[in-house]
């Protein structure tokens, strides 16, 4: 497969601006092609990672054996079927066995599956599927809540719908009672 350079895309663009302006050369759009593929390096700048690498740096848990939990993890992702962003958070937790990883490295992952084109169930699965994988913990769980402009600005226009994704692994889906746990540790708000 032949990979798209620069130059395609920023064309690829300008294609698109001349099917929805009459006037797809007037001063406001000259940089336009341009200005959009800067946004796209960034957006999708999860395709320049891998989650091997971003859980690599771990830490003895030191017989901690209790639920680790990041909540609220804000992010913004693309919708791959009509290239809507989607906002939300996500909750992460893991029970480690004999390795901790730095808290950052939990929102890093979440970012670096958030920023490709995605559907919520992919970003929830896939974070905790890397968790699993790198940190091989007793159980891992993940929840992401988002609201999505496919669904805002298009089709039935629902501007507060907030989807709810959750995949667990291990103690939390064969363990009702720690399930229950982190679903009270999630909803505590108090710091």
């Amino acid at each position: 497969m032949k990979e798209v350079g620069r130059h395609e895309a920023e064309d690829a663009v300008r294609k698109l601006l001349q099917y929805l302006e009459d006037d797809a050369e007037r001063e406001g759009l000259e940089e336009t092609p341009k200005r959009v593929i800067d946004s796209f390096d960034e957006i999708f700048a999860g395709y320049k990672q891998k989650p091997s690498e971003v859980l690599a740096s771990t830490f003895n848990a030191e017989g901690y054996d209790g639920i680790v939990l990041l909540r609220d993890i804000e992010f913004y992702s693309t919708c791959e079927h009509h290239l809507q962003p989607f906002r939300g958070r996500a909750h992460i937790a893991y029970i480690p066995t004999d390795k901790i990883v730095g808290i950052s490295k939990l929102a890093r992952i979440v970012e670096l599956h958030a920023r490709r084109l995605q559907n919520q169930e992919r970003i929830t699965k896939s974070v905790v599927d890397d968790i699993v994988e790198n940190l091989n913990p007793l159980g891992a769980g993940v929840i992401v809540e988002a609201k999505h402009g496919c669904m805002q600005c298009r089709g039935v226009s629902k501007q507060n719908a907030i989807m709810t994704t959750s995949a667990m692994r291990g103690v939390f889906f064969d363990k009702p009672e720690a399930r229950s746990e982190l679903m009270q540790l999630i909803r505590s708000k108090e710091l």
